[in-house]
């Protein structure tokens, strides 16, 4: 990675009371990249934050949980307002493996997408499965791995997800992909290996409660994609 400017790069870590894995995470980051880290600390209750700053990135401290979305958009602002070319964004739980980061970068390097999306569809329970299928289906959105949070976007990407439009939706995942697909942007995926979860929980998948108001959000958000893009498209071009 000594060919990359890596002043220009910025990872994003959204992260609420992730104090058992945070100080790995940062340390194989920096075993593969030395550029900046933000970890956004979305109003942590244990000692995330601390651990974050004393291995040297830098940490974005909410004062209100905001949520994985919410988290993650404001870290996109972040760099957004400080004029990295590239944002990387990954979960503050372990699973995603920094030795892929360059294999993330370079489509948006060469120009030949907008945005990178490291899928590991393997990793779905058959339920999943069937899920994202459906989803794929009625959204007529062709990546595989619709939730995968390891992703890079370039500065267009950056720029569309912080905007106020993109703070209307709820998860980084269908919502995200149909925004960047109304306003014609490139979207890549590439093979990456993640790690099984080894500790908490997926914030989707969490509880029965919690996967039946994923499906209705997103089942939603399926069949309104019509309107959602026509109204999105108003909105950016009488703005």
């Amino acid at each position: 990675m000594s060919l990359i400017n890596q002043a220009n790069i910025i990872i994003l870590i959204p992260a609420r009371n992730e104090a058992a894995s945070i100080h790995e995470v940062i340390l194989d980051i920096r075993d593969h990249f030395d550029g900046e880290i933000l970890v956004i600390n979305d109003a942590s209750t244990d000692q995330t934050a601390q651990i974050a700053e004393q291995l040297g990135a830098k940490v974005l401290n909410l004062p209100l949980q905001l949520g994985a979305w919410g988290a993650m958009q404001a870290g996109l602002r972040y760099a957004l307002k400080h004029g990295f070319e590239i944002a990387i964004t990954m979960d503050a739980d372990g699973q995603h493996q920094a030795d892929s980061l360059l294999d993330l970068q370079m489509p948006i390097l060469t120009n030949e997408t907008d945005v990178v999306i490291g899928a590991f569809p393997q990793r779905g329970s058959a339920a999943r499965v069937f899920a994202w299928h459906l989803f794929r289906l009625l959204s007529g959105i062709s990546q595989e791995d619709l939730t995968s949070g390891f992703r890079a976007y370039n500065q267009q990407a950056i720029k569309l997800l912080a905007s106020p439009e993109a703070t209307l939706l709820d998860y980084q995942d269908l919502g995200v992909l149909l925004l960047l697909h109304t306003e014609g942007l490139r979207i890549q995926e590439i093979p990456v290996e993640m790690r099984p979860r080894t500790l908490g929980k997926s914030r989707i998948f969490s509880s029965w409660w919690a996967v039946a108001n994923y499906m209705f959000y997103t089942l939603t958000l399926c069949i309104a994609k019509g309107s959602f893009n026509l109204s999105f498209i108003s909105r950016r071009r009488f703005s």
